[in-house]
């Protein structure tokens, strides 16, 4: 599906929970947060609005923030409702905004979709938001970090510059030989710069490899008779009291 039309949904964690975000994205972002708000706040700043459903009755008391396109996460208009994260309420919420016309309930990941079509992300980046939300452990964390920051993204835009200025050289050297204003010392530095990259390259690949170890994890099993000192070890490796110890068989 392509990006088109007013998309929302719950962008925050599974209710209930002390604070929950919906997110409204699309060219009638004003116009559903109007007709829930009353009005929307000036860009970027937040204010306190009564969210209504369309019979007027009040669903929450919601922090209300509006981000004009395409200066926004998507590109698009956005509209934001910071409110209450119990069940009842973000269900209540999502059904008016249901009632909207022209609104539909985003796809699964769509948000990012979105901000990737309209050169807000690139997909290292969205990948690297994924990882951030799905990380687990510290290493996880920091790798995905990273990307999702654009590392990446600013690394391999450096080889790129530093690839095209070796061709430069190149041609340079092949258009230009018979002139004599050329020097002929223009091949030695651009091999010396494509053996670079491609050292750089081949520890790129390497480092790939292990940041998939990283990210997907290791499953590992601890067998033993009862009483061994399973639970123990665990406890040890995970240094936490994952598992219960005891002196007692089983």
């Amino acid at each position: 599906m392509g990006c088109y039309g007013t998309i929302f949904a719950l962008s925050s964690g599974r209710p209930p929970a002390g604070l929950a975000v919906v997110r409204i994205s699309g060219p009638q972002a004003q116009i559903a947060g109007i007709r829930l708000a009353g009005r929307l706040p000036e860009p970027r700043r937040a204010t306190l609005a009564v969210l209504r459903d369309a019979e007027g009755a009040p669903l929450d008391r919601a922090l209300v923030l509006f981000f004009p396109g395409p200066a926004s996460a998507t590109g698009e208009d956005l509209v934001e409702f910071h409110l209450h994260g119990g069940r009842a309420v973000v269900a209540a919420v999502l059904a008016a905004l249901a009632a909207v016309p022209d609104l539909r309930l985003a796809e699964p990941g769509e948000f990012s979709r979105r901000a990737h079509a309209n050169g807000k992300m690139d997909l290292a980046e969205v990948e690297g938001l994924a990882d951030l939300i799905a990380a687990e452990t510290e290493a996880q964390r920091k790798q995905a970090f990273g990307l999702a920051s654009g590392a990446l993204s600013r690394r391999v835009e450096g080889w790129r510059a530093r690839l095209v200025r070796a061709l430069m050289l190149v041609e340079a050297g092949v258009d230009f030989s018979d002139e004599g204003d050329v020097p002929d010392s223009l091949l030695a530095p651009a091999r010396a710069e494509a053996r670079h990259l491609a050292d750089e390259l081949a520890q790129a690949i390497a480092d790939a490899r292990r940041g998939e170890r990283v990210r997907d994890g290791m499953t590992v099993a601890i067998a033993g008779p009862p009483n061994a000192g399973k639970s123990t070890l665990l406890n040890r490796l995970a240094g936490r009291e994952a598992a219960i110890v005891s002196a007692i068989p089983g």
